[in-house]
């Protein structure tokens, strides 16, 4: 389990960890721990989880790993059907798998001795936000909630992006996905989604298509279980089932979202932060687009979650 895109810190260690989800499905998640860790107190604990079509080896170890400097206890993981984690058929997605394995690693970590279970918190990157949400909405035990280039899956599935699908487009592809069933169960393999990384792009790709392209199809965050497919029937079930229709339930627990000033996502978090109860925040990061919060450290505000965490888990 190597080809991590960024270094190891000297301030943290490292250990692969593993446990079963509530559908029988069994988590790989890396458990970041400061360098001086005092197993013998209690801590406070953050779980932060992938991009959609991330995995642990990417963007949300650098948050793991920069919060564990900060003195968390921090866990990330592979969701369910990707990247270590077990389940088959391979790369499916699903709301309710995705939203149970942000309240398995609250299992996990809150059965730690060394953490306090009062002082959990989440941080879900793009897709992962809108399941780490989802999952506080139901699982008191989430304290604190933030957000990072916040995705809503299931809304963009449904209505496309930025809401752009007529009836008719919906139904075309609830038909093909409907023939689709069918090849499937008739024993032809589950067919993924278009293109996944590594993709060429070039000066004439959508700009949206080439920001994840050149993060995801080169080195700076390329990892071979990170193919950014699923399964193409995956969608039907985002399609009808939405992740947010209780976020107002998580008041009084507090949610903050972070999105770039440039994002082409920041009607997720906008729209979010408008449905969400106080306490809320929406963070603006300057001069920052959508996947630059993946990994570009100099942007990602590091003090803001450290300040954020540590007031909220106390």
């Amino acid at each position: 389990m190597s080809n991590y895109i960024f270094e190891l810190s000297d301030k943290v260690t490292r250990k692969s960890v593993s446990y079963t989800n509530r559908f029988g499905i069994k988590i790989a998640a890396d458990l970041y721990l400061p360098k001086d860790f005092d197993e013998s107190k209690k801590h406070a604990a953050v779980i932060i989880g992938a991009p959609y079509g991330g995995v642990k080896e990417q963007g949300s170890g650098i948050y793991a790993q920069n919060l564990a400097e900060r003195g968390f206890v921090a866990l990330t993981f592979d969701p369910s059907y990707n990247g270590y984690s077990g389940g088959e058929p391979r790369h499916l997605s699903s709301p309710d798998l995705f939203v149970e394995d942000f309240s398995a690693a609250v299992d996990y970590v809150g059965t730690r001795p060394f953490v306090d279970r009062n002082q959990i918190g989440t941080l879900g990157m793009c897709g992962s936000g809108g399941f780490a949400i989802s999952a506080a909405q139901v699982d008191r035990r989430i304290k604190a909630v933030a957000t990072v280039s916040m995705y809503d899956i299931s809304r963009a599935q449904a209505n496309g992006f930025k809401d752009s699908l007529t009836e008719e487009d919906r139904n075309a592809i609830l038909d093909a996905l409907a023939e689709q069933r069918y090849a499937e169960f008739e024993g032809n393999p589950p067919a993924l989604t278009d293109r996944g990384a590594p993709i060429g792009f070039d000066d004439n790709t959508d700009p949206i298509g080439r920001e994840f392209g050149e993060f995801y199809s080169t080195p700076r965050g390329y990892h071979p279980n990170s193919i950014t497919q699923f399964t193409v029937t995956s969608s039907l079930s985002f399609m009808n089932f939405p992740v947010l229709t209780y976020i107002k339930s998580i008041s009084p627990r507090p949610i903050l979202f972070i999105m770039g000033e440039q994002a082409h996502s920041r009607y997720f978090s906008e729209d979010a932060y408008e449905l969400a109860a106080e306490p809320k925040e929406l963070y603006i990061v300057p001069n920052a687009g959508h996947v630059d919060l993946y990994d570009k450290t100099d942007l990602i505000p590091f003090d803001k979650l450290e300040a954020f965490f540590t007031e909220n888990l106390k």
